[in-house]
């Protein structure tokens, strides 16, 4: 057996990915585990709030984040049937203290790909990729991994160990937890496309209702490149989803007729499920592995985001011996009640305005955001909303 001090994380997506460069930050061993050859570049999130991009900026990726993105704080509200459309600036309702006013947009492959740039950079960090877990122990003086790559069976032993790879995780799996919770019916399908939404006075970042179309329209990056992101009927197979992809632009975009190209896509099933504790032991569940929402608000990503950097608070401090291990239950609580409190509900009712089938209450969804989208008490909200989605700071 293998002896791999300090961190094993399994999973390299942008929690993964955090995780071990926040543990790593303080001169702990980090391994990450993944069972893909490769950065998984399927169209996800893409849009990063103020709340996560103040995470970056402690991590100390702010910058090199938005050499990367497209800058901006603009953002509509749109009804599919009547064209009708309400456009918010964030910046001028953003209070005067914000250190952000604005959100970046990339997409979060990149953002992978430059948090493993950084990790690998620090000493005592290794990748292994085409690397799958297939079997775990948790016990007082560690844990052992048993791992399959092209090279065979092997053992490893460490200190820690992080699952944050993703809903279907093979850590939650292996560690016996249930994913309470249910999966939308429909399947969403995110698609990334060149079109020139900017012409028929698409902003940034797009909310589009429709009780059948509705659809999420973002700009993805520096480039003239767009994510829509719609629902497809769940009882077809993602080749005849794809297929329909053009089907779907005929009722969402603004002007089929106008050249489009499609970039890639990816259908995928859509889960509002939690694990009921997010330690085992000596692991620790982040990310989707721990609590998984649909994407309407972005608040998966962030959560995510959010939990890399408190999780890496947590481990260090234990590792070092400056908290004891009361300090990992303390992060595990914590973050799964933001998830049910918060998160959850947050994407679920975005969800619900941008489906909602009843004419009446869809006109007043969009009567009470025109409303609110100048009002001075929008910038409380907001305010309000990133401090709930951040959570209690960790007692560290």
């Amino acid at each position: 057996m293998q002896r791999v001090p300090g961190v094993v994380v399994v999973g390299a997506g942008p929690v993964g990915f955090l995780t071990a460069l926040g543990v790593a930050r303080g001169g702990i061993p980090v391994t990450v585990i993944e069972a893909e050859p490769a950065i998984n570049d399927s169209p996800r999130a893409t849009i990063y709030f103020p709340t996560t991009l103040t995470v970056l900026a402690e991590l100390g990726l702010l910058e090199d984040a938005l050499a990367l993105s497209y800058i901006s704080s603009r953002f509509s509200y749109r009804l599919l049937a009547t064209g009708e459309s309400i456009h918010v600036d964030t910046a001028r309702t953003a209070p005067p203290d914000a250190s952000f006013t604005y959100n970046a947009h990339f997409g979060q492959h990149r953002l992978a790909q430059l948090v493993s740039q950084h990790l690998l950079r620090l000493p005592n960090t290794a990748v292994r990729w085409s690397t799958r877990l297939v079997a775990l122990e948790s016990g007082a003086e560690g844990c052992t991994l048993t791992l399959e790559s092209a090279a065979g069976r092997e053992e490893l032993h460490a200190d820690w160990v992080v699952g944050a790879d993703g809903a279907r995780s093979a850590v939650r799996h292996l560690l016996g937890l249930a994913f309470e919770g249910h999966t939308w019916p429909e399947r969403f399908v995110a698609t990334n496309l060149e079109y020139d939404f900017e012409r028929y006075g698409f902003e940034p970042a797009n909310m589009v209702a429709d009780p059948v179309n509705w659809a999420v329209v973002a700009r993805l990056g520096l480039e003239n490149e767009w994510r829509v992101t719609y629902a497809e009927d769940a009882s077809i197979s993602e080749e005849e989803a794809r297929r329909r992809i053009p089907q779907h632009y005929a009722a969402i975009l603004p002007d089929p007729e106008a050249p489009f190209r499609i970039l890639a896509s990816s259908p995928y099933r859509v889960h509002e499920r939690c694990a009921p504790t997010f330690r085992v032991g000596r692991v620790l569940l982040a990310g989707d592995a721990a609590h998984a929402c649909n994407p309407c608000g972005g608040m998966g990503l962030t959560g995510g985001v959010i939990d890399a950097l408190a999780l890496a608070q947590v481990l260090k401090a234990v590792v070092h011996g400056k908290a004891g291990e009361a300090v990992l239950d303390f992060y595990a609580r914590e973050r799964r009640r933001v998830f049910l409190e918060v998160s959850s509900p947050v994407a679920t009712e975005m969800k619900r305005r941008m489906s909602e089938p009843d004419p009446a209450r869809q006109r007043a969804d969009f009567e009470a955001f025109r409303q609110q989208a100048e009002s001075p008490e929008q910038a409380a909200m907001s305010t309000t909303l990133s401090k709930l989605v951040m959570g209690q700071p960790m007692p560290v």
